[in-house]
């Protein structure tokens, strides 16, 4: 059995090969706690605890935390994993550490930290020899399979970080629309004089080549309009997630939230860090969890941002489970003015993913007969399919 000291030790000559192979190790756990760790920290840290006494636990973690951690958000979490590698004295108690279970949420919404009493577990069990490495047998909480069917309102913390990262691998290419401007072609519907002309002068005039042009396509603009009332509560943060992912895939996104009223959160989306971006949208958003009216936040925008954001052939997402507290008539008008300012009008309905939804709810069905398309947005699985009907769009 291995000793604190060869868990975690350099050699009296500096470091040796056992002392940094833990310490990748440890950074392989923390990676897998999404606390982002990069080679050049942990030769940073392997260089910094030659020059204390590791003997003396609270020097080893205050030097590791100060190189490792970056972000406040991480200290409590990263106290935690610290607190089991150094307690851990056999490569099968690391082996066991359990990443998913290290997160879990109180109702109260704020994140604790716990640790699996992996070393009380195997205490009971008979010792078994594992001779594969620890970095092929920490894995993540569920497997990129799993996760694409998984329903988004059942996934930890954990799970809702890794599909973030999957979210941001997806292909968002909207079809393409003709405009009105022309440009060069070699295969052109039309004849383009003044180049032809300009090229035929160095064969004295004589119409030898022919230029032609055609009409310049561009991608089509794409407005999303999500529900975060309170029936949408349990989907709110991570349809926030996929806002932000095609915010930063495409050049031309608008995107609004509502619940008793329209709220712009375009500017917030655009920031780098996703965190920040979501924070600033929480702050900026007042009515964050209450009623639900559909109808008016929608005429809000005919009204206010329609003109300004729908032209050029826009694609619409509304995105909304339909449960509505205000007029049915006025989101069925609403919902047929926004269908005819648009190229392409779809809802999307978290709902829509179980097998025993109906469309029953006013709110859905004033607004089915003025929508192109009724689609699930309830995994990736459904992410991946509105991407096609996305890039399906007619030009």
């Amino acid at each position: 059995m291995q000793s604190q000291a060869d868990i975690l030790s350099p050699s009296s000559n500096g470091v040796d090969g056992n002392f940094l192979q833990n310490m990748l190790l440890f950074a392989r756990l923390l990676r897998g706690l999404s606390i982002p760790v990069t080679p050049t920290q942990i030769l940073d840290l392997a260089e910094a605890l030659t020059l204390i006494d590791l003997r003396v636990r609270e020097q080893a973690r205050d030097a590791a935390r100060a190189i490792l951690v970056s972000r406040q958000e991480h200290l409590e979490l990263f106290d935690e994993a610290f607190d089991l590698f150094w307690r851990a004295r056999e490569r099968q108690e690391l082996a066991r550490i359990n990443l998913g279970e290290l997160l879990q949420r109180t109702p109260q919404g704020e994140i604790q930290y716990r640790l699996i009493q992996a070393n009380r577990e195997q205490k009971e069990e008979s010792p078994q020899v594992d001779q594969e490495p620890l970095v092929d047998k920490i894995y993540t909480y569920s497997s990129v399979e799993a996760l694409r069917s998984r329903d988004f309102a059942t996934m930890t913390e954990f799970e809702l970080q890794q599909v973030t990262l999957f979210m941001q691998q997806l292909q968002w290419s909207p079809a393409e629309r003709r405009t009105r401007r022309r440009v060069p072609a070699n295969n052109g519907d039309l004849v383009d004089l003044r180049r032809s002309l300009r090229q035929n002068v160095r064969y004295g005039g004589e119409p030898l080549v022919i230029a032609r042009r055609q009409r310049k396509t561009r991608r089509r603009p794409i407005i999303a309009l999500a529900d975060i009332s309170g029936s949408m509560d349990r989907y709110s943060r991570v349809l926030l997630q996929f806002l932000y992912s095609i915010t930063h895939a495409l050049d031309r996104v608008e995107a609004f939230v509502f619940s008793t009223r329209l709220t712009r959160i375009t500017r917030h989306l655009r920031r780098k860090d996703i965190d920040i971006a979501l924070d600033q949208t929480a702050e900026a958003v007042h009515d964050w969890a209450g009623g639900t009216r559909i109808g008016e936040a929608i005429r809000a925008f005919n009204f206010d941002w329609a003109r300004r954001v729908c032209g050029q052939g826009a694609i619409v997402l509304v995105i909304s489970d339909g449960w509505d507290r205000g007029d049915p008539a006025m989101l069925g008008q609403e919902m047929g003015r926004l269908q005819r300012s648009c190229h392409r009008l779809i809802w999307l309905n978290p709902l829509l993913g179980s097998p025993s939804y109906e469309p029953l709810t006013r709110g859905i069905q004033a607004a089915l007969p003025h929508t192109d398309e009724f689609l699930p947005v309830h995994n990736l699985i459904s992410l991946e399919q509105l991407a096609q009907v996305m890039s399906d769009a007619q030009t």
